[in-house]
């Protein structure tokens, strides 16, 4: 079981920056792809980024670019996600998440961190 944790959450104000960051234990071919992920009490969880730490490569979900960037320290087993121009709405619980192949499906992904709170006020 791959290790993943989440870090970097806060209270930011509307308009404003963060930076979230995921570290998992192993790099190896089941966990080429790291994934972010956000939810909000009541809702399904919702699909944002995914990074290979392998070759860089990345996926955006429409609804977040070119606010948020995902990025990648293979040295440090870290990936990163960037977010600007924050609202109220971006508020959320941020879940990191580690599967073999890119997908916007939380099931495909076999390893999860408890989540990072963000919260963006007005």
């Amino acid at each position: 079981q791959v290790h993943v944790v989440e870090s970097g959450g806060g209270r930011v104000q509307a308009g404003g920056s963060l930076r979230i960051s995921c570290y998992y234990s192993e790099r190896t071919f089941s966990t080429n792809a790291i994934a972010w992920f956000r939810q909000t009490p009541g809702k399904e969880r919702e699909f944002l980024a995914v990074i290979s730490w392998r070759v860089g490569s990345t996926y955006y979900e429409d609804s977040v670019k070119p606010r948020f960037t995902i990025s990648r320290d293979i040295a440090n087993n870290t990936i990163y996600l960037h977010m600007s121009s924050l609202k109220p709405d971006d508020t959320a619980l941020y879940y990191c998440a580690v599967g073999q192949a890119f997908s916007r499906l939380p099931n495909n992904y076999h390893s999860w961190g408890q989540g990072t709170q963000v919260t963006v006020f007005s």
